[in-house]
């Protein structure tokens, strides 16, 4: 029995480690292709797109699921709703809004940090005093964004649209940090209900955000022609980088735990360098360091909690 225990359990962890690895490359894939998107269509008309259709996949299937009891609107639902705007809007208009002014490499980079703001987070929330080991981890960190945003060139902010850029992907990934930690408290709800209720709310906030930037002027409505030119890379951040992605991610963190999940992460700015190489960009010594730095902190952090997380099964 013991021997059978341990080999699902393997079998278990192997799949889903499959599966995260899965997702690591489609949302490090997503960076390129949605920056190649933006050419065409503005972030925010795609967000509307992207979470709309999504939301409406989502209901179907929460209906066909679980039934009409699911859609019951009370305070708590109400609290869900909150949590999908910051998640489900503010995070990607502000990640993808940013990627409109900055390069994929870049934002991949700040994203892949969302652990080290998660360590900050609980500390601030009133959490242990993170311990030298992290605290190192979180400063080489920090080190390497500085270094892939800047190159250490005083010039760029003689010039701030990309140092702009960064600032909105670093505020949006802080988004979906808050709303991961508020998820967290709603553990009796289903992935598939939970998940549906956001981006209900981050659809219609989106939705908000265009009418409110198309009002003052910031922004124009993409012509069907627009629409077309991006097509295929519309429908990969739609039902790939959504919906595939966020359920393989539930489903995948499910199997290994979400500390060994944390560590897929690290991928995604690995997947967004090699895409962008492929594509013809050529980094400098500088870029290269930065993401070493960063990817190498967020390693070591992964190890941190993995040592953390065996001491307190003791």
């Amino acid at each position: 029995m013991p021997v059978n225990t341990n080999l699902g359990a393997y079998r278990q962890y192997i799949t889903g480690s499959l599966i995260l690895l899965m997702t690591a490359i489609i949302w490090g894939v997503q960076f390129p292709v949605a920056k190649s998107a933006f050419d065409s269509v503005n972030a925010f008309h795609a967000a509307v797109y992207r979470f709309g259709v999504a939301a409406l996949t989502l209901t179907v299937v929460l209906y066909a699921v679980e039934g009409r009891s699911s859609f019951r609107i009370n305070r708590e639902s109400l609290k869900v709703w909150l949590f999908g705007v910051m998640g489900m809007c503010g995070a990607p208009t502000l990640i993808f809004g940013g990627l409109m002014l900055t390069r994929p490499e870049i934002a991949a980079i700040i994203v892949a940090t969302q652990p080290i703001m998660a360590v900050l987070l609980q500390r601030f929330a009133g959490g242990d005093l993170p311990g030298w080991r992290t605290t190192s981890c979180v400063l080489l960190a920090f080190l390497g964004v500085v270094t892939v945003v800047t190159q250490w060139k005083s010039d760029l902010f003689h010039s701030p649209v990309e140092l702009a850029g960064a600032v909105m992907v670093l505020t949006g990934s802080l988004c979906w940090v808050l709303y991961t930690f508020a998820c967290g408290r709603y553990k009796h709800w289903s992935n598939l209900r939970l998940t549906t209720w956001s981006m209900m709310s981050g659809a219609l906030a989106n939705t908000l955000v265009v009418v409110v930037l198309i009002s003052i002027g910031l922004i124009s409505h993409p012509s069907p022609d627009d629409w077309y030119q991006a097509r295929y890379e519309i429908l990969f951040l739609t039902y790939i980088g959504v919906v595939v992605g966020m359920f393989a991610w539930t489903a995948g963190s499910r199997l290994v735990g979400p500390i060994n999940a944390m560590l897929f992460t690290n991928l995604i700015p690995v997947i967004t360098f090699f895409i962008r190489y492929v594509q013809g960009y050529r980094f400098s010594f500088l870029e290269l360091a930065g993401a070493l730095m960063v990817i190498s902190a967020l390693v070591l952090q992964n190890l941190v909690l993995r040592q953390k997380h065996r001491q307190s099964q003791v």
